[in-house]
């Protein structure tokens, strides 16, 4: 009986805490999706480009996400326990390690932007685009670094409404913008790729006003602190920080770089096969946000039962997260093979590319369930018991010894169609479960830190 409560429980936040971060990364992958959509209408050769420029802003976004989730092992053991002086802390480490990050990656992408998107495709137009977009766009990155502090770390004390709010009308900011900026409505010139990009910048500086406006404006908001309250930290809280979330750093950024080889292994093909792959990648996104939803309310859920000291249901937790993605696993297949079509529809390819492009979509179906399998429990269950070491090491091999050299092997080797690398890249992902689940059966990644 007292199981069947614990179950129901469980459920429960994870509805409460899952919801919003669902509609969170829908909100985030909806700005990719728009800027997608629209400069697709542009031409094959824009979309590439603007795909191999976001490559470096996925890098840094998902090194950040590496940092908050190591971080969030703290902060969510910390709300736990209800101790708000070391949230204030945790939140004063992440907003100087963003800034700094996002500082050096700013001006490295607008000193060498051609270099950058040259590491994708050799076509010149490609090149210039892509210059053209992340030369604007990289001036955002610290803006949005800063507003994934807030965002992020919302997630961990379990108060999403409004961040959530925030970050839908950013969307809606950005998807007016962009209609006006790349087609040069209302009296605007058209700027083609760099109006996409200086209508993301807009987006995300009104996203951040909203959210430091709603921190500040709310009385007793764990976050909000004066300058002394956040960055007094001691460094013996930073390096502690710093050892959970470093791996988990390095796990992320490294996925994020064996990502962007993958990809470009794939502009090998071509502009078509790039092209596919910007629309194949984003449309994943937005589906397997779902998942992401899972992933974070689990891990969040699991840190707040080990700051209460509850390693039992800590476990109990982490095997009933594994039932809602096996029931997610079902449903999701099916609306990928169901979509795909309709989905490439709406892109103005050719009729071989638009081909591609559904094939493309139907691999990403058939190798949904092992990469979620093995999503699960590095992202939502093992990383939240502070087993950051063990996640770091299992990822890097599989990305870097398994998927990046196969990429390259089924291209330029093999010569094999875009689909059928796509399903060969994702092997690795049955390896990682292989390794995961005993893992996470042992209890060994059970560790209270707080």
């Amino acid at each position: 009986m007292e199981r069947l409560s614990e179950d129901k429980t469980f459920y429960r936040k994870l509805l409460i805490v899952g919801i919003p971060v669902v509609f969170q990364n829908l909100i985030s992958i909806g700005l990719n999706l728009i800027d997608t959509l629209m400069i697709g209408m542009l031409g094959k050769q824009e979309l590439a480009a603007v795909g191999a420029a976001n490559q470096v802003y996925f890098i840094y976004t998902v090194t950040l996400f590496g940092l908050f989730s190591g971080a969030a092992v703290y902060t969510a053991q910390y709300w736990g326990s209800q101790n708000l002086k070391g949230i204030k802390h945790l939140i004063g480490i992440d907003y100087v390690v963003a800034i700094v990050l996002a500082a050096s990656v700013t001006a490295v992408s607008y000193a060498l932007a051609p270099e950058i998107i040259r590491l994708f495709s050799k076509d010149p137009e490609v090149i210039h685009y892509g210059t053209q977009y992340i030369r604007i766009a990289s001036l955002s990155y610290p803006i949005s670094g800063i507003s994934m502090v807030i965002s992020y770390n919302s997630r961990a004390i379990q108060r999403l409404n409004v961040a959530t709010a925030v970050s839908a009308a950013a969307l809606g900011i950005n998807a007016v913008l962009n209609y006006i900026l790349i087609f040069g409505k209302c009296g605007m010139p058209m700027l083609g790729v760099r109006g996409a990009a200086v209508a993301t910048c807009i987006a995300r500086i009104c996203e951040l006003i909203a959210l430091l406006v709603y921190v500040y404006a709310t009385k007793n908001h764990p976050f909000r602190g004066t300058p002394s309250e956040l960055f007094s930290f001691g460094r013996n809280l930073f390096q502690n920080v710093m050892r959970t979330a470093i791996p988990v750093v390095f796990t992320e950024g490294g996925w994020a770089l064996s990502f962007a080889m993958i990809f470009a292994a794939y502009g090998k093909l071509g502009v078509s096969a790039l092209a596919v792959s910007q629309v194949v990648n984003v449309v994943c996104d937005m589906l397997q946000s779902f998942y992401f939803g899972v992933g974070n309310a689990t891990a969040m859920l699991i840190g707040e039962a080990l700051g209460q000291g509850h390693k039992n249901k800590a476990y109990r937790y982490g095997k009933l997260s594994f039932r809602a993605v096996m029931l997610l696993n079902v449903v999701m297949t099916a609306v990928m093979f169901l979509l795909a079509k309709p989905i490439a529809g709406i892109y103005n390819f050719d009729a071989e590319t638009t081909h591609l492009l559904i094939l493309a979509i139907w691999a990403q179906a058939l190798i949904l369930t092992p990469k979620m399998l093995a999503y699960l429990p590095i992202v939502g269950i093992l990383r939240a018991g502070g087993d950051t070491l063990f996640c770091m090491v299992l990822d890097i091999s599989c990305n870097f010894l398994i998927a990046v050299p196969m990429a390259f092997l089924c291209v330029m080797v093999f010569h094999l169609s875009l689909p059928i690398a796509i399903i060969l890249v994702d092997l690795s992902d049955l390896v990682r479960i292989f390794f995961c689940i005993p893992r996470f059966r042992s209890r060994k990644w059970i560790n209270i830190v707080a």
